[in-house]
């Protein structure tokens, strides 16, 4: 089963490592450094159109999606797919 980022850009639940709200990164500096060595290494894939709402990370690759962390996390769920917060 995959998890649709959004602009017809998909990746497999199994993948999935974290789903953050792009706000976060404000919020947290070692947040903002782990992704900007992800965009030197250019393992950061921009789907969003660059108007990011959240970010998924992947052992591969960081995705930009346009779809907000909680409408992606509604998708999880209704695959039957258990999700972990932390708030």
């Amino acid at each position: 089963m995959y998890l649709h980022l959004g602009k017809g850009h998909m990746v497999s639940w199994q993948e999935v490592i974290l789903i953050g709200q792009i706000g976060c990164i404000d919020n947290s500096e070692d947040t903002g450094i782990f992704l900007d060595k992800k965009k030197d290494k250019g393992e950061v894939v921009d789907v969003s159109e660059g108007d990011p709402q959240s970010f998924v990370i992947t052992p591969e690759k960081v995705y930009l999606s346009l779809i907000s962390a909680g409408t992606l996390e509604k998708r999880l769920n209704k695959l039957n797919i258990p999700v972990i917060r932390e708030d």
